[in-house]
C-alpha cells in the first residue's frame, strides 16, 4: 500500500507539479471536443504504469492509453487482475491553474476494486483504501461520522450538466429538499474524500469512467459509506459504456433517501 502511494507522489513531483500553472500552448491538446489532455497526463501515466508493473506484472488500464486503444479496458473484466491509472484527474482544472486535481490508481481483481490510492498534490493529502481493511488519510484511519438526521441540512454534489434541460431542471428542483448542493469540483479525486471526511453527504454522478470512480468508491465503502448504481447494485469498475449512473453517500440511509428524493420524483430520468 505504501509503495503505490510513493509511486503516485513521485510521478506527480516529476511530471505533473512542475507544469502546474506553467503549461505552454503546445503542451495542451484535445482528445475529443472539450476533453483536454496534457503532456503531464501522458508522461505521468507512463511513469506510473511502468513502476506499477514492476510491483505486480499485470495489465495497466490507463486513461490515456485507453483513449488511444479502447480495447485495453477489457482487461478489467477479462484478466484476473489489472491496475487502473488516472494520471491527472481534473485535467481541466490543472490546465486552468486551479488546485483541484489528483493523481489516482487502483488495483482490480476479478472485476472488483481491492485497493485504491488518491494523491492530491497541492494539499499533500494521500488517501488509500484496502478492501476489508479500511480507509486512511495520511496514515490516519477514516471513519465517516453519522449524517445529520435532518436531510434539509445535507450537502451534496449533483452532476447533471450532461442531461437534457428538462431532466436537469427536475433534478435541480428536487435538490431543493436538501441543504447546499453544487455541481462539484470537476475532479472525482477531490470530491470523494469530501464524503469520507464528513464535509458532504452525497454525490450523484452520471458519467462513470472506471479510472475516475474505482479509487473513490472503495474509499467511501471502506469508511462506512455506499457507492452504488442507481439500480441499487454495488459499484464495480466496468469498461466505459453502458453505465446507469452512480450515487455515492455517507451511509445506507442517506443513499436510500437521496435516491428517492432526487430520482423517484423525477420519472423522466
Amino acid at each position: 500500500m505504501e509503495k503505490v502511494a510513493e509511486i503516485l507522489a513521485e510521478a506527480s513531483a516529476e511530471a505533473v507539479e512542475p507544469r502546474f500553472r506553467a503549461l505552454t500552448d503546445g503542451e495542451v491538446m484535445e482528445k475529443g471536443p472539450g476533453d483536454l489532455v496534457t503532456v503531464a497526463d501522458r508522461e505521468a501515466e507512463v511513469i506510473i504504469s511502468r513502476r506499477l508493473r514492476e510491483l505486480l506484472p499485470v495489465p495497466v488500464v490507463g486513461e490515456e492509453a485507453v483513449a488511444a486503444d479502447p480495447s485495453l479496458a477489457r482487461a478489467l473484466v477479462e484478466e484476473p487482475a489489472a491496475w487502473l491509472v488516472d494520471p491527472v484527474d481534473g485535467t481541466s482544472n490543472f490546465v486552468a491553474g486551479r488546485p483541484d486535481f489528483a493523481v489516482m490508481a487502483s488495483l482490480v481483481r476479478s472485476g472488483q476494486t481491492v485497493a485504491a490510492w488518491i494523491w492530491q498534490p497541492i494539499t499533500k493529502a494521500a488517501y488509500s483504501a484496502e478492501l476489508g481493511s479500511g480507509a486512511w488519510r495520511n496514515g490516519s484511519r477514516l471513519v465517516r461520522r453519522p449524517a445529520d438526521d435532518a436531510p434539509e441540512k445535507w450537502r451534496g454534489t449533483i452532476k447533471s450538466r450532461c442531461l437534457d434541460p428538462l431532466e436537469h431542471h427536475r433534478l435541480q428542483t428536487n435538490a431543493r429538499a436538501f441543504g447546499r448542493t453544487s455541481e462539484g469540483l470537476r475532479s472525482a479525486g477531490m470530491e470523494y474524500p469530501l464524503i469520507a471526511e464528513g464535509e458532504q453527504e452525497f454525490i450523484l454522478y452520471w458519467r462513470t469512467l472506471p479510472w475516475d470512480h474505482a479509487p473513490g468508491s472503495l474509499l467511501i465503502t471502506e469508511s462506512g459509506g455506499v457507492s452504488a448504481r442507481l439500480s441499487g447494485s454495488p459499484y464495480h469498475p466496468d469498461p466505459p459504456g453502458g453505465e446507469d449512473g452512480l450515487l455515492v453517500a455517507s451511509d445506507p440511509a442517506v443513499w436510500e433517501h437521496t435516491r428517492r428524493v432526487l430520482l423517484d420524483r423525477c420519472p423522466a430520468v
